[in-house]
């Protein structure tokens, strides 16, 4: 009798002590609990014509996503819904699928928004934090769906701030977070939080030779999107200053030019800034023989070689401000101010 309650005093005496859990632990936990709620899952559908059923759902893609609001808006990256037609949203302890439709994109930022067709009973938006003040160190939490495995949570720290990395459409991202955090396919579009389960950021992509995660992941920080969603929901768009132009292609430049520097002007909208400041784009004579455009070699004292570089000068800039435009016409160097316009 002795014997057996002593192993029933040990065994219970175990239990206890594995029970406890260690503070970071609780903090964890705490995290994940909070936050949750407010991560989803987003499915990219795309319809497809096939010749024995016409129109199929065929699936493109699946990634993550954070709740942005009650009016049911879901913040995701915009290569997690490129080329999709159809999206369905899942939540954290919810079998139902809800159809959203895409509101908006910034392609250049990496953002899109989704809003819900049909909403569950209760949203849980996002706690936003602020990337402004993060410190290389601090822990990073990631939640999302890597390689379709709901709601995982991995942590980590940040391992470094304000990197630039390539985004779509030929620009860099600038001010990125990069954190060692695992991040994988179907993690892009989940929230990185801090410590206080607040989001600091979007988990968007990773460096790795293999595919998985090698600690090198990178997040559009939390005041970069607090920056772009507005816009995106009231216009479908981002509103930022242009000069009115329309640019040659990087790649097509080249087979123009022998030499790299500068930007050939394609195009010149007729009630914009830059037609009113004397710009021209490439134009063709009644014969279909064809003149080059004027070549923009910088813009406020710096060097535009590539799209990149006049996105990344303008994006720092102002609708209404004045810039000073650097040219060659024939030959011929020369300077205009032109006002930026919204595009």
């Amino acid at each position: 009798m002795k014997v057996f309650l002593f192993i029933v005093l040990n065994v219970f005496c175990f239990s206890a002590i594995s029970a406890e859990l260690l503070q970071v632990e609780t903090k964890t936990i705490e995290i994940y609990r909070k936050a949750v709620p407010s991560t989803v899952n987003v499915s990219n559908i795309k319809l497809a014509r096939n010749f024995f059923h016409g129109e199929v759902e065929v699936p493109q893609g699946a990634g993550s996503g954070f709740v942005w609001d009650e009016a049911g808006h879901i913040i995701t990256n915009f290569h997690v819904v490129q080329g999709g037609t159809t999206f369905v949203v899942t939540f954290h302890n919810d079998p139902k699928q809800y159809k959203a439709k895409l509101v908006g994109t910034a392609m250049e930022k990496d953002i899109a928004v989704l809003k819900l067709e049909e909403k569950p009973s209760k949203l849980t938006p996002i706690v936003f934090g602020s990337s402004r003040d993060l410190q290389v160190g601090q822990y990073s939490f990631a939640i999302g769906s890597p390689f379709g495995l709901d709601y995982t949570l991995t942590t980590g720290v940040i391992s470094a701030l304000g990197r630039k990395i390539d985004g779509i459409g030929g620009v860099k991202i600038n001010d990125m977070i990069q954190t060692d955090a695992a991040i994988n396919m179907g993690n892009s579009g989940g929230p990185l939080l801090d410590s206080s389960a607040q989001l600091i950021g979007m988990n968007t992509v990773i460096f790795s030779t293999s595919g998985s995660s090698a600690g090198l992941g990178f997040a559009v920080p939390a005041d970069t999107i607090k920056m772009i969603v507005p816009q995106l929901i009231q216009h479908g768009k981002v509103i930022r200053p242009g000069l009115g132009i329309v640019i040659v292609p990087d790649s097509m430049r080249r087979r123009i030019m022998d030499d790299d520097r500068g930007l050939i002007i394609s195009h010149v909208d007729e009630r914009g800034s830059a037609a009113k400041a004397g710009l021209k784009g490439i134009t063709q004579d009644r014969y279909g023989r064809t003149y080059l455009g004027d070549i923009i070699l910088s813009v406020d004292g710096q060097d535009v070689n590539s799209l990149d570089d006049i996105y990344q000068v303008l994006d720092k800039k102002k609708i209404g401000d004045v810039v000073q435009v650097k040219y060659s016409r024939e030959g011929k160097t020369r300077t205009v101010d032109v006002k930026l316009q919204a595009i």
